[in-house]
């Protein structure tokens, strides 16, 4: 292909010329010549089958249609939460054993301290459902959907820092840059429905305060075209910018405007083959279709009161995480692909009964209300539900005293799953007698990862994207299906 400068012109001939190239262009030469390799997505919002689908690769053997990642941000306290340690309160004050800790890791934030006591969950934990599944009693909205539930408590990860941590559970890499899971699938998978993206992102905050800062560039597609790129909903006013159209610019307007831009880029495309052109076109059409679709999706106003009050009294309020979840659901039933809440604040460092008491009663009404309405549609049956956060929390306590916390801790902490393709009622791997280290089944960040990936239909190994000379993927060279948590 002829190079050019950025601002060469293009003569009547060449456009007559290029014109032509473009129609000849055909998807299959395009997803070959665009250099993408599998499960490419060329213009994956504006190529769609018969039946609406994003023309691509489909994936194979897939019991999950969708996911909703419900990411709690800050690390939830395994302990307290989903991994009962009752023993532990005859060790009330005790030093941990270093054979317990051995050469792990600890923050700057206790390593400080003379002492690390051991601080037994203020909380009761009972069984619920058939199963007889073990649930804090901050949980108590989870009992009654216990049997959909599948627990892995044996997770562990690299990272003892927040941002590292959650970079590394979205992009499989601690450092900044790579493409976020939700992207990935987007890349591999395409988009269900021409007029959502197939990666959208939703946030909210914690009313307890000690809320951690999310970046954009955990949802974004890194070196991936810029489309697979999580389109994130604000919290407040219009849920994405730019949805009502200027003064004196109707619909008809825009439209004309837009196909005038889409035939220039096309004809610059066809001349230079850059691909990031490709990305701008799909952009602008999905912002196009966005416009309609996007206002009816945060509509909450004619549900029924009966959903409403599954997801508790704060579902009412803007940018709540009871909201979120809510419209997580419309965004499944909409068929989007990959719907991440992050939810923040989840970072007891002290005053840990308080603090934590607060923010399960922020989020555990609204996750389990998802669920039952999930389930009650018939969507559990193929979407996948994931709740967790970057690590786990410390058995030992920060701030001795009465206003104690935890610290963070990688080396295990517990993820919640339910719905497609995971067994319910279902506990997978343990932890020693001080919830300090997985003594059973271990999990890595990378291994859920590739699970999520095979529930979906792709082989991790083989969803990749070549960029500097090297293929990447989400797994990075790691990652293995967990299957014992498989149906």
């Amino acid at each position: 292909m002829k190079e050019s400068s950025g601002n060469r012109d293009l003569s009547g001939t060449e456009v007559g010329e290029l014109g032509e190239s473009l129609r000849l262009l055909g998807r299959r030469s395009f997803l070959q010549n665009s250099g993408h390799g599998f499960g490419a997505l060329a213009l994956g919002s504006l190529l769609f089958d018969k039946e609406g689908r994003a023309a691509t690769i489909p994936p194979e053997n897939a019991k999950v249609r969708r996911v909703i990642s419900l990411f709690m941000s800050g690390g939830p306290s395994q302990m307290d939460l989903l991994d009962p340690k009752p023993g532990l309160e005859k060790e009330r004050g005790k030093e941990l054993p270093p054979s317990v800790r051995g050469e792990q890791r600890i923050t700057t934030m206790t390593s400080g301290q003379k002492e690390l006591p051991v601080l037994p969950s203020p909380f009761k934990f009972s069984a619920h459902g058939q199963s007889g599944l073990e649930l804090s009693e901050l949980l108590p909205h989870w009992g009654d959907v216990a049997d959909d539930l599948c627990i892995i408590r044996s997770m562990k990860t690299e990272a003892i820092n927040h941002d590292p941590a959650i970079t590394f559970f979205q992009t499989g890499f601690q450092l900044a840059g790579r493409p976020s899971i939700g992207s990935w699938v987007s890349y591999g998978l395409g988009a269900l429905n021409r007029d959502l993206p197939a990666y959208v992102v939703l946030t909210s905050r914690s009313t307890s305060g000690g809320a951690q800062p999310l970046y954009s560039r955990l949802w974004n597609s890194g070196f991936l075209p810029a489309e697979h790129s999580g389109v994130k909903l604000r919290n407040t006013g219009d849920p994405v910018y730019f949805l009502e159209n200027p003064p004196g610019i109707d619909r008809g307007i825009r439209r004309d405007t837009l196909d005038d831009l889409q035939r220039l880029n096309q004809k610059r495309h066809a001349f230079i083959g850059d691909p990031a052109i490709e990305s701008r076109i799909a952009q602008y059409e999905m912002a196009f279709r966005m416009q309609a679709s996007v206002p009816e999706l945060a509509d909450i106003s004619k549900e029924p009161e009966h959903v409403l009050k599954l997801y508790g009294p704060n579902v009412g309020k803007q940018g709540s995480f009871a909201r979120n979840c809510l419209l997580a659901r419309r965004l499944a039933e909409r068929d989007v692909r990959f719907i991440q809440l992050f939810h923040m604040g989840w970072d007891q460092h002290d005053k840990l009964k308080e603090t934590l008491s607060r923010q399960c009663r922020d989020t555990e009404q609204p996750v389990a209300g998802l669920i039952k309405d999930l389930k009650q549609r018939g969507l559990l049956k193929d979407t996948l539900v994931v709740w967790g956060g970057e690590f786990g929390r410390t058995t030992y306590a920060q701030k001795p005293g009465n206003a104690a916390g935890r610290d963070h801790h990688p080396g295990c902490f517990t993820q919640m799953l339910a719905g497609a393709g995971v067994r319910g009622g279902h506990v997978h791997g343990a932890t020693d007698d001080y919830c300090y280290n997985v003594t059973q089944d271990p999990v890595h960040v990378h291994d859920l990862n590739a699970t999520l990936m095979h529930l979906l239909g792709v082989d991790h190994k083989r969803l990749t994207f070549r960029f500097q000379g090297r293929d990447y993927r989400l797994t990075d060279v790691h990652g293995q299906v967990v299957k014992k948590i498989l149906t």
